[in-house]
Parts: structure tokens; sequence; C-alpha cells
């Protein structure tokens, strides 16, 4: 589940909780993006308030800690795991390539379920967008250009009516036709299953294709609403 940012809007919160197993399933909370440390507790999450009896918050910066194999046991059992907004490159220096980043595939391979929103929502991508340490207006950031790729060949922005950001996955798109851009306004999100997803929520979702032959406007995206589904191997609306 990738949630464009903002208010997470009943729908979304419910259907994370039930693609996670219900209010009973082990779960957990990851806030690495967030600037500083974290200071959030599992009571204080989210799925604690909306009625998950079993949260852990899952942390660190230490690349070392986040390759051990105690560090990674409440993932061993989860079966749902929620990235919180912050900046993104904080959660790829922290966790990719180590055994953590493993144990988050294997999540998905067993069944469960990955969300995130804002920098939980670019992390899962490929192609890491707005990656530069030095400030999220920049698009390509050498060095900070890989995502976990839990959603494959693809660039995941956010925030996207909010803040004005129609067109920036354009450039991302023009250097990397192979890529699938992927633009979500707050409060939206789109639920991905296999090779397909919905959308749902309040807003739009942009689809930024290299394949995309722009209207009269001149838009070289187009936009899908809540209900809305998605074949990711044919890049059509179905």
């Amino acid at each position: 589940m990738i949630v464009g940012g903002g208010q997470l809007t009943p729908d979304i919160v419910q259907r994370f909780i039930q693609l996670g197993g219900g209010k009973d399933a082990p779960m957990v909370f990851v806030p690495t993006a967030e600037d500083g440390e974290p200071r959030i507790t599992a009571a204080n999450t989210f799925l604690a308030k909306a009625g998950v009896k079993n949260v852990t918050i899952l942390h660190t910066r230490d690349r070392k800690v986040a390759d051990s194999r105690e560090f990674v046991a409440p993932l061993e059992a989860a079966r749902a795991v929620w990235f919180e907004g912050g900046r993104q490159w904080r959660i790829a220096d922290a966790y990719l390539n180590t055994r953590t980043e493993k144990e988050l595939f294997r999540v998905l391979k067993r069944g469960g379920v990955i969300g995130g929103s804002s920098a939980g929502a670019t992390i899962q991508g490929s192609y890491l967008v707005r990656g530069a340490v030095e400030g999220n207006s920049v698009m390509m950031a050498p060095g900070h250009e890989i995502g976990m790729g839990f959603l494959r060949n693809s660039a995941v922005d956010q925030h996207v009516i909010v803040r004005h950001r129609e067109n920036d996955l354009d450039q991302v798109i023009d250097k990397h036709p192979e890529l699938l851009g992927i633009g979500i306004d707050e409060s939206t999100a789109i639920v991905v299953e296999r090779s397909t997803f919905e959308v749902i929520g309040k807003s739009k979702v942009f689809i930024h294709d290299p394949n995309y032959k722009p209207g009269p406007d001149g838009k070289r995206y187009y936009l899908l609403s809540a209900g809305d589904k998605f074949d990711l191997k044919t890049r059509r609306k179905l």
C-alpha cells in the first residue's frame, strides 16, 4: 500500500489492517524517515489507535544493527510493516542491502503487506526520487537513486497536487524510460496486489508512462481516481 502523504483516510487505515491480517496480527512500524531520533511509541501509532493490539517500533540508523538477526526478529513474525513519512534517504541509508531489507521482502513473499506514506511511499519504488540529503526539491540525486523496489520498475512521488508536483516525474521518465512514474496525491493510496493496483482515498493518482501520447493540453500524464484499477504489466487502466 503506497500513500501519497497527508491524512490517512479511514478506508486507507482499515484496508491496511485488513491486508495485514486484522487487529490481532503482529505489525511493525518503522519511523526511520523522521528527523532526529523518533519519539513515537507503539501506543501512539495510527495502528494502535485503530485497534491493532500487537505493534512493534523498529528503528535504527546503524547499518550493522540493521544487518543483525536480533534487530530483524520482529519482521520474522510480522504480517504488516508500515514506513512513516519524513525523508526517504534516511530509510535507504539505514536498510538497503541489509538483513532488514531481506526480511521485508520475506514479509511480502509470505502474503503480508508493506505500506507507507510520503517518504514511506517513495522508498517502495525501485528508483528513489527526491533522495537528495540537501533537500526534497531535487528529483534525481546521485548516490541516492535506489529505493527498496517492492514495486519494481517504478518511481513514486507524493503530495502531488498539494505541492504542485504534477510535472516533476517527467524528468525522471525522460532519463529512465523503462520506469513507470506514479505520482500520488495526499490522502490517496494505491493498493498493489501482484501485477495490478487499485486506487483508494480522496484524490488522484498521476501516471507518467513514456509511451503515453499527450493530448491537446500537452500534459504528459493521465489521472486515475478512487475505484480505478491499473495493470502494471500492460500499463493500462482496467
